[in-house]
């Protein structure tokens, strides 16, 4: 059907034509200045009440906290700081703790003369009883066991007749947690609301963001008894983990809980937003059933215990149950379930739908190019009173012996519920386990051998690990060759694949895994609007357009009929619903893998180690809210070293800065760097920094210039840090992310590393040209009077046109003549680190080739956008 762009006016006949046209021309389109208005629910609108749910008068203030300076059950800041520090920081074994202990207290008898001189601690065992003590984040754990109760014959086999033990936490006692922790006060949103950024053009964020919220909200408000509560969504998160496969396939099945009302950037920074909610039961087939058999039973337990676990918060979904929120007040919260983070796998144990169906749309599976009718509760029951089992499970994908879990609670819709999986679906799924893999087969399925294809397969992983280096960036150094990927691996590869393949195999494959990975950046970005969601469109309608290059070469003969690319079409409806999908992604419950589940398991005996590991998980939670509460009463400001000497009355005691690495004298840094001008490059950006509104010109007499003598010292440094907001990487609090720049001769003392900046040149342009790249080689601290002035000396690039296979910008080292072109530039003006990625061409590199050579070696560069999300976000 035809489409009209209103970015340039004009008509493109076809779908495709406008797919084309967004692409080529406007790259995406580009979001208008933002302008925020927000129209909040007006009748769920979460007034403040009291303990006992009496609204309080408008401008009431909430019931003062405890702010007295008490550090009981610890005796003061360093009893709890070695605490913390062994038991959560290093995980200390209980032996190694004690020994640790005997000698402190054996250093304290010589230091004192005293024989009854003691440690901080007489033994493990007295500081785990002191973190026991601890009253906040007490969130015991129990069980309860589940046993089939159907006929039993001597034929039965011996899974169907075991009782299951399940461990859980009180799931309202969680909530109430989460919810009274004033760690999350100012990110918490009370009330559903819709944001505009300009007329007509919406923006998603966080849960309370999305239309699921604000049409909750208008359900609940049609009754009275929920006027002036506040919607809590209850988020859930599940997924199968393995602790140790040397030792077995040891598996263990949590399961996770937060809330809708905290904001994404403190879900993926973790802060205890994420809580370990309980531990499924993992049966083991055995013998004596058919796989059917077997099955059903599993996935009848798996719905049992969830509806069990969860039945606490069944009375607060019809009756509002007030809880302390974390600015202090009381409200009265009506609980709702929300969004459920899982992966195609658990999605299908969820929905109940059959495994190759969507448990999102009707779509056949065998015709998963568009999206089906939508799935829902209702429908569903009506076809189970209709239809036998077998036209269930053939025609309509459902499997009749499954109930899921939401059936037992009001409202709840499980297909509704079921949220988009980045990391299984984007990353895992589509980029590596697709694609990847179908490039390769590409290869050794054109090439004229299969030595030639080994050759083209070994000249990929090359050009993989001869990248440059970058902040944070997860090396190959021997390509792609290794057995098991994680998630981080198959980001790091993202990032520097599409260089790799790039004039190895057919353009349309390199446009193909361009628009592909265009989508996932976008997906993974913390707001959305109507433009982002509309740049996600082109990009998926694209690399559909694209991908038929794997049929039309015989890599798919088959087709795409994938569970997990088809679940992009469904990518912008739920992120209307839930908000940006990086806060509701199965890489936040992975990470949590780590310290809820591996962590607690090494700390364990091994033997039968689940009641071990949730005592482990107990005292985190003990430490982690005693770490909150008494930061809330300001009682951790700075280092503890210099706490104690305040206390004792050393004023003057103060955390040590190294405010310089070294020196080098002007005339020795111009020889260092083949610059014999260095001494008029400091002279002019001394001008610019004590005249920044003067008429300032390159060619202006240098008399005019400050005066700094050739043996004048400059400070070096070999590193600086860039702290920017990017809530969609690996941030901490607030979605502040903290970016090493390093520029050091001598890296590991082997190479020397200088990374690629982009310096901030025209504020009011959009994407790169607002910078000029540049390479850093020297960070500097130039005096001046009484004054210093911090710069960096950068060698540039000079920016061409976009390259048409990838779409990223093309950049060249600019010279004038023979020498590169180079500058002194405020360190202020760096806005962060950049990637440059070498353009190989057709050209084989040697095996041998050294990465760090790279950047020397190229004429051509292209500056990446996929080395992390903010990087897209702000050049695309």
């Amino acid at each position: 059907m035809p489409r009209y762009c209103n970015l340039c006016r004009r008509s493109l006949a076809t779908e495709r034509a406008y797919a084309s046209h967004m692409l080529e021309v406007h790259r995406y389109p580009k979001p208008p200045p933002p302008l925020t208005r927000k129209i909040f629910h007006p009748t769920l609108n979460a007034l403040p009440c009291d303990e006992d749910g009496n609204e309080l008068p408008l401008g009431a203030p909430p019931p003062p906290r405890d702010d007295a300076e008490d550090w009981w059950p610890f005796e003061n800041r360093p009893h709890f700081e070695l605490a913390n520090w062994h038991y959560t920081k290093v995980q200390t074994s209980r032996g190694d703790l004690n020994e640790i202990l005997r000698n402190h207290a054996a250093q304290k008898v010589l230091e004192t003369g005293d024989v009854h001189a003691r440690a901080p601690y007489d033994s493990a065992d007295d500081m785990y009883e002191t973190i026991d003590a601890v009253p906040y984040g007490d969130l015991p754990w129990s069980t309860f066991e589940l046993k089939y109760t159907g006929p039993i014959t001597p034929h039965t086999p011996p899974w169907k007749i075991k009782t299951y033990t399940i461990h859980t936490r009180d799931a309202l006692r969680v909530v109430e947690s989460i919810a009274g922790s004033a760690d999350f006060d100012g990110r918490w949103d009370y009330v559903p609301y819709e944001e505009y950024s300009a007329p007509g053009c919406r923006r998603y964020a966080d849960v309370m963001s999305g239309t699921w919220a604000f049409k909750k909200a208008d359900t609940l408000a049609a009754n009275d008894t929920y006027r002036g509560a506040m919607l809590t969504p209850i988020i859930m998160g599940l997924d199968k983990t393995t602790v140790s496969v040397a030792t077995g396939h040891q598996e263990f099945h949590p399961v996770y809980l937060s809330l809708g009302n905290i904001h994404n950037e403190m879900r993926r920074a973790h802060r205890d937003a994420v809580v370990p909610l309980a531990f499924l039961a993992i049966p083991k087939s055995g013998r004596g059933a058919t796989d059917d058999d077997y099955r059903a039973f599993v996935k009848e337990l798996y719905h049992t215990s969830l509806a069990q676990i969860l039945s606490p918060l069944r009375p607060g979904m019809t009756t509002p149950h007030v809880i302390q929120c974390p600015d202090a007040h009381y409200r009265r919260a009506i609980f709702e379930l929300g969004p459920v983070i899982a992966d195609y796998p658990e999605q299908v144990y969820l929905s109940g739908v059959v495994q190759g169906w969507c448990p999102k749309c009707r779509a056949y599976p065998d015709n998963l190019a568009e999206a089906g009718p939508a799935r829902f509760r209702a429908h569903t029951d009506a076809l189970m009173e209709t239809f036998d089992p077998g036209i269930l499970w053939d025609v309509f994908g459902v499997n009749a012996d499954v109930q899921p879990y939401t059936t037992y609670f009001p409202r709840a819709d499980i297909y509704e519920l079921l949220t988009p999986d980045l990391l299984h679906q984007l990353i895992k799924g589509t980029f590596k386990d697709h694609l990847v893999d179908w490039v390769t087969d590409y290869i050794v399925l054109t090439a004229d051998s299969a030595k030639e294809a080994a050759r083209i397969l070994d000249q990929i992983d090359i050009r993989i690990r001869s990248v440059p280096p970058f902040p944070g960036l997860r090396r190959f150094p021997h390509g792609r060759k290794f057995d098991q990927w994680t998630g981080d691996d198959s980001k790091a590869l993202m990032k520097v694949y599409i260089s790799a393949i790039r004039g190895l195999v057919p353009a349309k494959m390199v446009q193909c895994v361009a628009a592909l990975l265009d989508f996932a950046y976008l997906a993974r970005r913390p707001e959305h609007d109507t433009f982002s969601l509309e740049a996600m469109g082109v990009a998926l309608a694209y690399f559909h357009d694209l991908r038929q290059i794997f049929i039309d070469t015989g890599v798919r003969p088959t087709g795409f009929n994938l569970p997990r690319q088809h679940a992009l079409l469904h990518y912008v409806e739920n992120i209307e619903k839930f908000g940006s999908p990086n806060g509701l992604c199965s890489s936040i419950t992975e990470s949590k893998h780590i310290e809820a589940v591996k962590e607690t398991w090494r700390r364990s005996s091994r033997r039968q180690p689940i009641g071990q590991m949730v005592e482990s998980l107990t005292r985190l939670s003990k430490m982690a809210a005693a770490r909150v509460e008494f930061g809330r009463r300001g009682m951790l400001h700075g280092d503890v070293l210099a706490a104690a000497r305040l206390e004792v009355g050393d004023d003057t005691a103060e955390d040590l800065q190294t405010l310089q690495e070294d020196a080098f004298r002007a005339a020795q840094g111009a020889e260092d760097l083949d610059r014999p001008q260095l001494h008029d490059d400091i002279s002019r950006f001394l001008h610019g920094r004590l005249f920044p509104d003067g008429d300032y010109e390159q060619d202006r007499h240098l008399d005019h210039f400050p005066h700094i003598s050739t043996r004048a010292k400059v400070g070096i440094h070999r590193s600086a840090t860039v702290v920017f907001h990017a809530p969609s990487d690996l941030s901490g609090p607030h979605g502040m992310r903290r970016e090493v720049l390093r520029c050091n001769p001598s890296w590991y003392q082997t190479y020397p590393r200088y990374d690629t900046v982009l310096v901030t040149v025209d504020p009011t342009q959009w994407g790169l040209p607002r910078f000029r790249v540049g390479r850093v080689r020297r960070l500097l601290s130039v005096p001046c009077d009484v004054f210093q002035y911090n710069g960096a000396f950068v060698e540039w690039f000079t920016t061409h046109e976009k390259d048409p296979l990838t779409g990223m910008w093309v950049v060249r080292p600019e010279m004038d003549g023979d020498t590169r072109v180079s500058s002194i530039v405020p360190l202020s003006s760096i806005a962060r680190a950049c990637h440059l990625l070498p353009v190989f061409g057709d050209t084989f590199l040697p095996t041998d080739f050294p990465f760090y050579d790279t950047l020397d070696a190229f004429n051509e560069y292209l500056v990446s956008p996929y080395i992390d999300y903010h990087a897209h976000e702000t050049l695309v």
